[in-house]
């Protein structure tokens, strides 16, 4: 059994820190602003040569269940029910705190085994917290510096004796390897249009945060997940409102963990309103994932609630054919993620895209296609001569990418290139996912002896 860590404590003792310490990744924002992390983030993290799977939560505060602060603090509360120890970080520097001593005080009435953190215990002025830390009785306070990585020796010491005996060897989970690798699938859209909603019905169950406040993910949070035997890694981003509204540093933080997030997806989800259709931030978001050569599915929600369905639907084809030319046949779903109408097409959809932008095409084909294609329509003249199309190849596939030859390569125009790719698209049924050409001239072998 893989062993489960999660870390716990109030806003603003360094928990996010110490997860970048131990997964080895910068994936969780850091600020000093209390209160950063909202939802709960997983890594596989390790010390020494123990392996675990490590949580990440929101600060501990005393507040009601129906604010947000007591919606984090619930997510929580099922993260340590979850874990196998929870490790329970205090601010050394800063000394207890009242909150530290309520939590503490709870705690102890869970059944999850607690080791006591003590962090920034840099040099000698967080002796005397780390001391009165004993007060909790919860064992001895280790001494650690999640920011420089202090302390690491004597965590693996005390979270060794919770890792199973009979394990294959050290942190070793068990897992076998699968026939597929995870699918890479995240989730993207502007604040508000049920992001986190969508993942939860998904999941079936409340793992992220959601509720009426516009931007409540801050992180873009991984979610491993099984979907009918299949392995998915599914990503939650926070909410990307156009740069020029973007002025708090949190904001932009969790604009660019987003963006990273969209960088390593195989399959990217845009989410949108449907009474608020592809707007200008939506499209900025669209052209973004295709850029990256991500393959693009938009998912309309809150389509129980649209106002004039029909007319949603025109101006979300209209506007895909005159700002994404580049990119014909997206998949457009149209679902309630609240009450979970239409999700069900989701999923296969997700595949069916995810093979297509997998896919490639023999060379014989490609060059018995490309003769027909010129035949039917040759490329252009250009300075009284006739650009020649020599052969094409596809070098790689996520997304489809193909090297054409031609003698004057330079010259070849945008629009024969986008003649060619609704050829590919319509003969290949690429559809859906972004095309790249690669044009190069063939090497005259008299070059050299003209020199």
């Amino acid at each position: 059994m893989h062993l489960t860590v999660a870390i716990i404590g109030r806003p603003n003792v360094g928990k996010s820190t110490l997860f970048n310490r131990l997964t080895g990744k910068r994936h969780a924002i850091v600020d000093d602003t209390p209160g950063v992390t909202r939802d709960r983030r997983e890594g596989e993290a390790r010390v020494g040569d123990l392996k675990f799977h490590l949580i990440d939560t929101a600060g501990l505060e005393d507040a009601d269940e129906d604010a947000l602060e007591g919606r984090m603090r619930l997510q929580t509360e099922r993260a340590v029910a979850e874990a196998d120890v929870a490790l329970f970080m205090i601010d050394a520097r800063a000394g207890l705190t009242p909150l530290d001593e309520h939590f503490a005080n709870w705690l102890r009435t869970q059944e999850t085994p607690v080791i006591l953190i003590a962090n920034k215990c840099e040099g000698h002025a967080a002796e005397a917290g780390r001391m009165e830390a004993y007060a909790l009785g919860l064992g001895d306070p280790l001494a650690v510096s999640a920011e420089h990585g202090g302390g690491m020796v004597d965590l693996f010491d005390a979270l060794r004796p919770f890792a199973e005996p009979d394990d294959d060897g050290p942190g070793d989970d068990g897992d076998q390897e699968t026939e597929f690798p995870p699918l890479q699938m995240a989730i993207v859209g502007r604040p508000n249009v049920g992001k986190s909603t969508m993942v939860n019905k998904l999941l079936g169950q409340d793992r992220m945060l959601t509720g009426p406040e516009a931007g409540i993910t801050r992180d873009a949070i991984t979610i491993p997940w099984q979907y009918e035997g299949r392995e998915v890694r599914l990503v939650d981003t926070a909410g990307m409102r156009r740069r020029g509204r973007i002025d708090e540093k949190l904001e932009i933080l969790s604009v660019q963990d987003s963006r990273r997030a969209i960088q390593y997806a195989e399959v990217v989800v845009l989410v949108l309103d449907s009474n608020a259709i592809l707007e200008k931030q939506d499209l900025t978001l669209a052209r973004q994932v295709i850029e990256e050569g991500r393959a693009l599915i938009i998912a309309v929600n809150k389509w129980d609630a649209a106002e004039d369905r029909k007319a949603a639907l025109q101006r979300l084809e209209d506007r895909l054919q005159t700002s994404l030319p580049q990119v014909r046949g997206i998949p457009v779903l149209t679902l309630s993620a609240k009450t979970g109408k239409g999700l069900e097409n989701l999923m296969p959809q997700v595949f069916e895209l995810h093979a297509l932008w997998n896919r490639r095409v023999p060379t014989a084909a490609l060059n018995q296609w490309l003769a027909d294609m010129t035949s039917q329509h040759p490329p252009p003249v250009v300075a009284g001569r006739r650009i020649r199309l020599r052969y094409i190849t596809q070098a790689k596939s996520r997304p489809p990418t193909f090297i054409l030859f031609s003698t004057r390569a330079e010259k070849l125009p945008e629009s024969y290139l986008r003649y060619l790719a609704n050829g590919l698209r319509e003969d290949f049924g690429l559809w859906g996912v972004p095309l790249r050409f690669n044009v190069r001239k063939r090497a005259n072998p008299y070059d050299d002896k003209k020199k």
